[in-house]
């Protein structure tokens, strides 16, 4: 994971047009961008349970939401926009993968102005929970409507990205669970999260056959329990800073850019250790662990890798290394003396071929010269190991990959736009006359 700063995200999402889609998880994803468009800082708690307001971080509620009626059903609409002078990001809280709503959606961004550049989209806990017992089926069936759809409407230079639905918690309080759905009695857990690891499986499974791009956020936050909020289902702030740093570098490979190389232990304003109460599941205090604990590792010459999300209770990272400490020089022996004659003869022995090895037997060396299997013709002194020091050398920017001569206008027009490579189909060679 590549930590940037809001300098850095700013100019790889120059004159980029950002759509996300989906439920109250990624409105925080939103959220998250927005916030890190503009300054260095954190979602705080009380921007993360927030909905539907009428305005977040310079950003304006476009529809429903504070301007209609916040309710917990499954008509539920809130469009979101952030726009500065060379960004545009927008939001549509969704209730269904694909739907007359969604439809409608498609056909918002196809005659707009500007064409999207990258779609971040999911749908999930409310299609598998709030539709009936066969919600599932329709679900997978929805899918295929979508990403059909996707395939027609969206250019080809557009970087749809799915999201696979994050873990759920043990516990789920979340609001929009009623306790009674359709008639039926409110689904358990266990079942919830079973139909969300199928959905997931149906997503990635209909998102690759289309050639679009999946990050499997349940893969990635799925030993990181910790930063769960009590209901179960949203996140905290770290984790929400976390995953928006998963789907910049995302971006950033898809367009080619070279994000700055940073030193792994250098300080993060991040505190992942003091994020999020409890421990993780999977980790044991030390006092907990018996006799049979494992040994510490032996020490090595380099430093352990930070874990994606460390335990409670690690000790803190040391400093940045500014610069790495230079050996001191090894005293290298004198040469014995040779005579100048004894390497830079001009006698007949080295204008023959008498030193090319002809057959696998080697022929026996010459007297006077000590023929070693390096093909020299006396050891060689030891050298001293110098190893090359360690500068601390400028982080290179995010603008690398990006046209110098900018269009006019902060977005490109709708139709005039080049056609991703990656998702064209096969080529068929013609057959040419020999």
């Amino acid at each position: 994971m590549v930590r940037l700063l809001a300098s850095e995200v700013q100019q790889l999402l120059h004159n980029k047009y950002v759509v996300v889609l989906g439920d109250s998880v990624h409105r925080a994803v939103y959220k998250d961008l927005v916030l890190l468009l503009q300054k260095d800082c954190l979602l705080s708690y009380k921007q993360l349970r927030m909905k539907g307001e009428l305005t977040f971080e310079k950003d304006q509620l476009m529809k429903g939401g504070e301007l209609d009626t916040l309710h917990n059903r499954t008509d539920y609409r809130e469009v979101r926009e952030f726009c500065s002078d060379h960004h545009l990001v927008r939001f549509y809280f969704l209730t269904r993968v694909y739907s007359e709503y969604m439809e409608s959606v498609l056909e918002e961004l196809q005659s707009g102005t500007h064409a999207p550049d990258v779609i971040i989209m999911n749908s999930c806990l409310w299609d598998v929970s709030r539709y009936g017992r066969n919600s599932l089926s329709s679900y997978r069936q929805n899918l295929e409507s979508l990403f059909g759809r996707m395939d027609q409407v969206l250019p080809k230079s557009c970087l749809l990205v799915w999201n696979t639905a994050m873990p759920l918690g043990d516990k789920i309080k979340a609001a929009f669970l009623p306790q009674k759905c359709k008639g039926q009695a409110r689904i358990s857990v266990a079942t919830l999260k079973k139909r969300v690891r199928q959905a997931n499986l149906y997503s990635h499974a209909e998102a690759t056959k289309r050639c679009f791009d999946v990050l499997d956020l349940n893969f990635h936050f799925r030993q990181a329990k910790k930063h769960l909020q009590g209901d179960g289902v949203h996140w905290n702030e770290h984790a929400h800073r976390k995953l928006t740093y998963m789907l910049l570098a995302h971006m950033a490979d898809a367009w080619g850019v070279e994000l700055p190389h940073r030193d792994p232990w250098e300080i993060d304003p991040v505190d992942w250790e003091s994020a999020g109460p409890g421990p993780v599941e999977e980790w044991q205090p030390q006092a907990n662990r018996g006799p049979q604990a494992f040994a510490p590792p032996p020490p090595g010459p380099f430093p352990r890798p930070r874990p994606l999300f460390p335990p409670p209770g690690m000790p803190v990272r040391p400093p940045p290394l500014l610069a790495c400490p230079l050996p001191p020089p090894q005293v290298t022996p004198p040469l014995p003396p040779y005579p100048q004659d004894s390497y830079f003869s001009s006698d007949h022995i080295f204008q023959t071929d008498e030193f090319y090895i002809h057959s696998e037997d080697p022929s026996p060396p010459h007297p006077g010269y000590a023929f070693e299997g390096d093909f020299s013709f006396h050891p060689q002194p030891p050298m001293p190991n110098y190893r090359p020091p360690c500068y601390q050398r400028p982080a290179p920017g995010a603008h690398r990959g990006f046209q110098r001569r900018l269009a006019q206008g902060p977005y490109m027009p709708w139709r005039g736009r080049p056609r991703r490579p990656q998702r064209h189909g096969p080529g068929y060679v013609d057959s040419r006359p020999q």
